[in-house]
């Protein structure tokens, strides 16, 4: 696996004016981590979008910074709801020696031949796997060649993938990844949501019939004598 390395600078603007910085041309960040002093950081934006979209938020990533190199994870990655530039990151400072846990992304690869050649509908049940392992040892992605989905019904499941023995996946290896469904007709799916209603219609009498059965009796809270006058 290639090392990936990432220039960063001292930050010395904080708050509101880090406005400043991106106009610049620079994302603000911080490096933290168990037992390590916070470092304000500042990262020319364009080579931070780089490095992200090869490392995600699972790659070891290594920040130098004046004459230290710190390994490091990406997370907590800010976008401007807007614009959808980048606006803050954080970098997670890892030991070499201490297994962490990581959500590995899903990729496909391929076509199936059930999509392409009978219709089917691909289901995609899961984007992320999680795992623990050495911070150097975690994929990137965990890429599944769809080409052996050939027919109606066939599934990867997780006991499926390729994993390396240095990692450990913290899922059920038999829940399912991917499965490719028959198409349905317009005609079917209508007379799907029609038995839906007709069954949620059906529940919702029947607890109202319940709950009317367990409601107690009204008791007479009036007192059987009055009160004696003073």
């Amino acid at each position: 696996m290639r090392k990936i390395e990432i220039k960063a600078q001292p930050r010395t603007i904080t708050g509101k004016q880090v406005k400043s910085l991106r106009k610049a041309g620079f994302i603000p960040a911080v490096i933290y981590g168990n037992k390590f002093t916070a470092l304000n950081i500042q990262i020319p934006i364009k080579e931070f979008s780089k490095v992200y979209s090869e490392a995600g938020e699972s790659t070891l990533v290594y920040v130098n910074l004046d004459n230290e190199s710190y390994p490091s994870i990406i997370h907590n990655v800010a976008v401007d709801p807007v614009s959808d530039l980048y606006i803050h990151a954080d970098f997670y400072k890892v030991r070499l020696d201490e297994k962490i846990k990581a959500g590995i992304t899903v990729e496909l690869i391929g076509e199936s031949p059930a999509v392409k050649s009978l219709g089917g509908i691909l289901v995609k049940n899961i984007n992320e796997i999680e795992v623990e392992g050495l911070p150097q040892n975690l994929p990137h992605a965990f890429e599944i060649d769809i080409s052996k989905l050939e027919k109606f019904g066939d599934n990867i499941k997780i006991k499926d993938l390729k994993i390396e023995s240095d990692i450990e996946v913290l899922a059920n290896p038999e829940d399912i990844i991917l499965l490719i469904q028959e198409p349905i007709s317009e005609e079917k799916l209508k007379e799907q949501l029609e038995t839906t209603s007709a069954d949620t219609v059906d529940e919702v009498e029947v607890i109202k019939k319940e709950k009317k059965e367990e409601e107690p009796a009204e008791e007479n809270t009036e007192p059987k004598t009055a009160p004696e006058k003073p």
